[in-house]
Order: structure tokens, then C-alpha cells, then sequence
């Protein structure tokens, strides 16, 4: 028997009405994660970046809302062996696993010392991975987050029990505390694609953003705000985020900086040439900037 149209679907123009026409006729197919986002997580596990142990740990694949989750998600309680613990559990990706615990090694430790004279005993976590747009907006580009490429940090706990809070200590702790996360900002602009601390912008008034993503065709780099030029060269990182020409993305369907790379080949080291991946690129797209903590669920956007 022959389907009958709505009088009102026949005011539609000819492209719309066959949408909804084929929209009526079957299941709608479910969104799929980018694949190169699975190839990246089994490339890094593949090389070994990271050991699995009592502190990180291979979990069950995460599996949507949408395309959101990781094939092979790691449940985080400690960096460093043991020695730098978490005070909740991050579930992160091998590549941001294997970054944090260098960004560890190359940056927050010799900070520490160089500042108070003891090492970093605790990160304090806001959010790891989280399904949701960036920014926590609805209908925006979905964040890093979703995918397990992001961490946002809180604070720090040394070792010999002193809190560090971003929000309390950024503008307002003493000297050396504020020394101490400058120090934390600049290294991690050459660790991390994307780092978004206080004074980068209303979202991040009380944490720092930092993830693996790529910004534009140039791969230009996201430090906000802008540290001292002895960080890295302008041409690397962008004081006002992707340029509107290298900024025709989405959805973060871009591979991540380090996903095709060797151990601890994170962006800092875009400062000198970056070594040929070891694998082929798949055809790659930008992402938009700007992160935010915890929240609710984005969605696939176009602008």
C-alpha cells in the first residue's frame, strides 16, 4: 500500500523532503567515533608509552552517549610509579597518560623543588573524561573530554602536605606559590596542544585545561594566557586561539598531537621539527578551542 504524505512535508524543498521521507523508513543509524581515535589509543599501547600497574589500569571500552567514549580507556589513580597519586580516578587515554606522566618528570617536579624544595606528592583533579560539549554548553563541539584526551587540574598537594589551589593561589598566594604555577602554566605549553589556565578566560577561572588536540591546518598551539616568550617561539603557541582560516572544524576529529608519535613526543616538540609518524595519517580536521570541567552531554555540531 502506497505511504501517504503529510500536505505540510510537500512544502518542503525537494532535499529536506526526501530527509524526511527516508527518516520515517527505517532505524537511524547510530554515530561512530572517528576511527583514528581507536587507532590511536592501540598504536600507543602497541609501543608500550604506558605500563600498565596497580595505578593505571586497562578498563572495559566506553561505549557513547553519541561518539563519545574510548576503545581502550585507562583508570588512573597515581602517575610516577605510585609516587604522584590522584585524588580521584582520571580515566584518560594511553597518549594523555603517557604525556601527563612526562609533564610530571619534566615540569611539575622541578618546579616543585626549585620552589619549596619538595616534590609534588598529589595532583588534584577536576575532570577527566566527561561526554559533553566544550566549555560544558550544549550543542557546542564536543570537548576533549569525551574522548579521554583532556584533564583539568585543580591543584597540587606537596609532600610535605601544603595545598596548592588554583583558585585561591593563582592571584592570590604568596610568591612563591604564584612562581610555582607559572612555572606549572609554561611547561605545559610544551607538553600539551591546548593549556587554559585563570585569566584565559571566564571558564577557567579555577582550573587548568590541558589536552592533546590539534588547532588548525598549522597545528598552532593553544597557551592562555600567553606565558613568557622563553617558553616558545611565537610561531608556536597562539596568544588568541586558532586563526578564522585554519579553524574549519568541528567535532575534534582531528588526531591528537602524540597519537601517531613516539614515547613522549608531545608538543613540545613542535618547537623543533616533528619526527615522521610511524603510521599514515588518516585524512585529519581541526577542533575548536576552549575547555571547561565536568558537565553535561554535548552534541555533534556543524557550525
Amino acid at each position: 500500500m502506497a505511504r501517504r504524505v503529510s500536505p505540510l512535508l510537500l512544502l518542503l524543498p525537494p532535499v529536506a523532503l526526501a530527509a524526511a521521507l527516508a527518516g520515517c523508513s527505517g532505524p537511524v543509524q547510530k554515530p561512530q567515533r572517528p576511527a583514528w581515535r581507536t587507532q590511536a589509543e592501540n598504536a600507543c599501547i602497541a609501543r608500550r608509552l604506558v605500563q600498565p600497574s596497580a595505578y593505571v589500569q586497562i578498563a572495559h571500552e566506553l561505549e557513547g552517549p553519541g561518539i563519545c567514549g574510548l576503545t581502550r580507556p585507562f583508570k588512573v589513580t597515581a602517575l610516577q610509579g605510585g609516587a604522584v597519586s590522584f585524588n580521584a580516578t582520571a580515566t584518560l587515554d594511553c597518549n594523555m597518560v603517557a604525556e601527563l606522566d612526562q609533564w610530571v618528570t619534566d615540569v611539575v617536579q622541578p618546579a616543585a623543588r626549585a620552589r619549596f624544595g619538595v616534590d609534588v606528592a598529589q595532583i588534584n583533579s577536576m575532570g577527566s573524561y566527561s561526554c559533553r560539549g566544550m566549555n560544558n554548553q550544549r550543542g557546542a563541539p564536543l570537548s576533549e573530554h569525551s574522548f579521554g584526551n583532556a584533564l583539568d587540574i585543580g591543584g597540587f598537594v606537596l609532600a610535605d602536605g601544603r595545598q596548592i589551589s588554583i583558585v585561591k593561589d593563582w592571584w592570590r598566594g604568596d610568591e612563591q606559590t604564584k612562581a610555582f604555577l607559572m612555572d606549572v602554566h609554561g611547561g605545559s605549553c610544551k607538553h600539551f596542544s591546548t593549556v587554559l589556565s585563570p585569566g584565559s578566560n571566564a571558564f577557567h577561572y579555577n582550573h587548568i585545561h590541558v589536552d592533546l588536540a590539534m588547532h588548525g591546518r598549522s597545528g598552532k598551539h593553544i597557551c592562555k594566557p600567553y606565558p613568557s616568550e622563553t617558553v616558545a617561539p611565537p610561531s608556536v603557541i597562539s596568544k588568541d586561539g586558532p586563526s578564522v582560516e585554519d579553524d574549519d572544524s568541528d567535532t575534534g576529529e582531528r588526531p591528537p598531537l602524540a597519537a601517531f608519535q613516539g614515547a613522549g613526543a608531545g608538543p613540545r616538540d613542535a618547537i623543533g621539527p616533528i619526527a615522521a609518524p610511524e603510521t599514515p595519517l588518516p585524512p585529519r580536521r581541526d577542533v575548536e578551542v576552549d575547555e571547561e570541567p565536568t558537565g553535561s552531554i554535548g552534541k555533534k555540531h556543524r557550525p
